[in-house]
């Protein structure tokens, strides 16, 4: 098998490795501390320690031939994504890759109004999360375009699962927004995405865009009843959108800006994958039996 290397190898990348690893697939992962070095190591894990802010770190990789998942997320601040520009820049074009997945966001689309959406929607991300994210898009296109490498990226909905829900913010008892005011939201389980990954590696068409989610969207302020439900957990309060603006953090009021639902058939048809966890039903039911 093709050498596997991870870029910024936190919960999904490794998720993604292990499923590498038990076909006997050799996968390298680079990450910045020891700390997940010593992760990586226990789970059959080759780690690469590496600055992706700094390129004078990212020497040596096991580039050629190999498959390439770029996860790294982009600054905290900023339009730009330097990081992905530094970590394509490091490959020798003597060694390049079989190919390269990138993991991106839906937010590129920016609100669509809650309107059912493809991947023909034209990118208008209107947060600098959402101009960062299509950036690092932008960037692998016009090197994938250069090089001849085959690329593909992947657009994100919210990722859940075990250690990936509002357990904190449900127990504090932080309210939520009305639910008739509340913006939809799409979501994909946290085991599902690693696999739509592997997928995407294997038959994902070159230059094209997936989006990623389980393709059964509800409001945002639904997903919080439903996992408390699911967990046994007080209810949410609820408050107006004035309420909201109020006392709600600027992080969370910057999701509750933007609205759409995900169709999911190119991933689904394309990728040749069968979810899981095919709603956050399925999900949560998962969570009770283990």
């Amino acid at each position: 098998m093709k050498p596997i290397l991870i870029a910024g190898c936190g919960d999904i990348g490794q998720r993604v490795a292990r499923l590498y690893r038990v076909q006997g697939a050799s996968v390298w992962g680079i990450v910045c501390s020891e700390t997940s070095a010593r992760r990586l190591r226990a789970g059959g894990i080759e780690p690469l320690l590496g600055d992706l802010a700094d390129r004078t770190t990212l020497k040596d990789q096991p580039t050629a031939e190999a498959v390439i998942f770029y996860f790294a997320p982009p600054p905290a601040q900023g339009e730009r994504d330097p990081l992905i520009q530094n970590f394509l820049a490091t490959i020798d074009p003597v060694r390049l890759p079989a190919k390269v997945v990138l993991i991106s966001t839906t937010a590129v689309y920016g609100d669509c109004q809650g309107a059912w959406i493809t991947e023909a929607q034209a990118a208008e991300p209107q947060t600098a999360r959402g101009r960062r994210r299509l950036d690092a898009e932008n960037i692998l296109h016009r090197w994938g375009k250069e090089t001849g490498v085959p690329f593909v990226t992947l657009r994100v909905g919210g990722i859940y699962g075990p250690g990936r829900l509002p357990v904190v913010r449900l127990e504090k008892g932080l309210p939520i927004l009305d639910p008739v005011e509340s913006p939809y939201t799409n979501r994909i389980h946290q085991d599902d995405l690693a696999r739509v990954c592997k997928a995407a590696a294997e038959r994902g068409v070159s230059g094209e865009i997936y989006n990623v989610s389980d393709g059964h969207p509800s409001t945002m302020s639904q997903y919080f009843i439903d996992v408390a439900k699911a967990l046994g957990l007080p209810l949410p309060p609820v408050v107006s959108r004035a309420e909201a603006e109020k006392v709600m953090s600027a992080g969370m009021l910057s999701y509750l800006q933007e609205s759409r639902r995900l169709e999911n058939r190119k991933m689904s048809e394309e990728l040749a994958i069968e979810l899981r966890y095919p709603d956050l039903a399925a999900g949560l039911a998962a969570l009770k039996r283990n």
